[in-house]
Order: C-alpha cells, then sequence, then structure tokens
C-alpha cells in the first residue's frame, strides 16, 4: 500500500503544478507593457525587450501599447505580434525539434532530481544494520576476533580506566 502511495502523490503535486497556470490564464487579467516585454524579444539586437534600447525595440513598444489600448488580451497581443513580425519574436523556443528539447529538458531534470530526493530521504530513514557485541567475551557473529597482544592491551587500558 506504501508503495503506491508515493508515486499517487507525486502525480497529485504534479497536476496542481500544472493546473494552477491554466487556471490562473483562464481569469485573463489586463494586459501591461511591462508584463508583455519581458516574453517578447527584439527583432534587432535579439535581447528581451524590456532591455533592448534599439529603435526597432521603441516601435515595437509602441505596437504593443496600442494593442493594450484597444484592451487586446495578453494573448490577443502575442498573436497579433507573431501576425506583424513573425515567430521569432516570442522569447520561447520553438516546439519542435531541437527547441522541443528546450521545454523538456528542465522538466526532466525536475523529475530526476525530486526521484533522488525520494531515493536519499527513504535511504536516511532505514533503520541502521545492528552493530556487533561480543558476549559474554565471544566476538559477536560476523566480527573478526581480536588479536591475542590487542586483547592484552585493551585489557590493561580498561583496568588503568576503572582505578
Amino acid at each position: 500500500m506504501r508503495a503506491l502511495l508515493a508515486p499517487l502523490v507525486l502525480v497529485l503535486v504534479l497536476g496542481a503544478a500544472l493546473a494552477a497556470p491554466a487556471a490562473a490564464s483562464a481569469q485573463q487579467p489586463r494586459a501591461s507593457l511591462p508584463d508583455i516585454e519581458d516574453e517578447v524579444m527584439c527583432l534587432e539586437c535579439r535581447t528581451p525587450l524590456n532591455v533592448s534600447t534599439s529603435d526597432v525595440a521603441d516601435q515595437q513598444r509602441e505596437f504593443i501599447a496600442g494593442l493594450i489600448a484597444q484592451g487586446k488580451t495578453k494573448a490577443q497581443i502575442k498573436d497579433a505580434l507573431v501576425q506583424e513580425y513573425g515567430p521569432r519574436v516570442l522569447g520561447e523556443p520553438e516546439e519542435e525539434g531541437f527547441g522541443l528539447a528546450a521545454w523538456l529538458v528542465p522538466i526532466l531534470v525536475g523529475v530526476a532530481a525530486l526521484a533522488l530526493v525520494v531515493l536519499t530521504a527513504r535511504r536516511w530513514r532505514r533503520d541502521p544494520e545492528p552493530a556487533a557485541t561480543a558476549v559474554d567475551g565471544a566476538p559477536a557473529a560476523g566480527s573478526a576476533p581480536l588479536d591475542p597482544e590487542d586483547t592484552r592491551r585493551l585489557d590493561a587500558e580498561l583496568a588503568a580506566f576503572d582505578r
């Protein structure tokens, strides 16, 4: 039963993490220039629009400001930007070919890190193996007997300690 509980919890957590952005986008708050600028690239210098100082970036900002004034949503503004400037304007990798790796690698690294944490936690929770102890002066099973000289020195040191 416990073996089934961990994967179920993992699926529920991942489902909640994926559902949160979908629920947030359903509300569609009013778009703003700073919100869009960090997701759009300047076509001239290929940097995010919010840090670009080129004339092309200023033209893109004016275009976005005009769409915001019309009451367009963020998704509609992004679609208009792609129609006007092409798909390079978005700061997102393509969803095919090598660009697909940019989406999948972080997800796979996160899953691998989570698995490593789970495995490490299970290892730490296990009871340590019982230590080999001597009973009636005889070494425990599986432990090597002491050399007679070592036994003599140990007895002498313990006797001196008891004084």
